[in-house]
């Protein structure tokens, strides 16, 4: 893999607290080019367009220069993949060590895997494969569509303008937050599934309910049953709108 700094133009500053370096590239990409980000701390937005390349740019900040050493930046597009990463050595955690990566795309990308440790993440007009895992933090989406999976441990989940198409799902899956979806429309064919263990399901879409005892389970089948928006949560609540 090759280090971006060997091939992106970089900026550097140095603040009176903090110094900055700036990365930009723009790559073309397949429309089936699988895009895997890795990340410790990070705030990400990944922006669908009708575009047909790819703009990256990143920005890293740090206590002092010689920080940059410990999440040096990695891009590697010679594998049928895009691999773009900002993990810190020796599987550090250093808060003050913090990235921002930006990429502007075609909205029939394939996000293929977003990991990161701890920041945000934000989606939006991505329309064929959308996977994310964050540890802690929110992640914001807004007209997602495909086959889509978003996870945060520690944190909320928004879902705006969703669609559920054919061929595609949606499972969003939290384990200390809220999670609210607004579809953009009522779907013709669809089952949904919402499950809590510590909290409230409310939609917008009749659910058959059972809450009794243990935890709070919902669900429906709408015309042939596909395809399936999941939502799992352990300490939250479910909020579902339509519209």
């Amino acid at each position: 893999m090759r280090l971006l700094a060997a091939a992106l133009l970089i900026v550097s500053a140095a603040p009176a607290l903090a110094s900055e370096q700036r990365f930009a590239r723009t790559v073309a990409i397949r429309p089936d080019t699988p895009i895997r980000i890795d990340a410790t701390i990070a705030d990400v937005v990944v922006e669908g367009s009708p575009r047909s390349d790819m703009a990256i740019q990143i920005v890293r900040r740090a206590p002092d220069d010689r920080d940059f050493d410990k999440y040096p930046i990695v891009f590697d597009d010679r594998a049928g993949a895009v691999q773009i990463s900002a993990v810190q050595t020796g599987g550090g955690v250093d808060p003050s060590l913090k990235t921002e990566i930006r990429l502007s795309v075609p909205s029939s990308a394939v996000l293929d895997a977003l990991n990161v440790f701890e920041g945000k993440v934000q989606l939006g007009n991505l329309r064929r494969v959308c996977h994310v895992t964050l540890r802690r933090g929110p992640i914001d989406a807004s007209a997602l569509a495909g086959r889509i999976r978003l996870q945060t441990e520690l944190g909320s989940i928004d879902v705006r303008g969703a669609e559920l198409t054919a061929g595609g799902m949606m499972h969003l899956r939290a384990f200390n937050g809220d999670v609210r979806v607004r579809l953009a429309r009522r779907p013709d064919d669809a089952r949904i599934l919402a499950v809590t263990y510590n909290g409230t399901i409310t939609s917008d879409i009749p659910l058959n309910m059972k809450d009794r005892f243990g935890p709070h389970f919902g669900e429906t089948t709408l015309g042939r049953g596909e395809p399936v928006l999941s939502i799992d949560i352990v300490k939250g609540n479910v909020v579902i709108k339509v519209g």
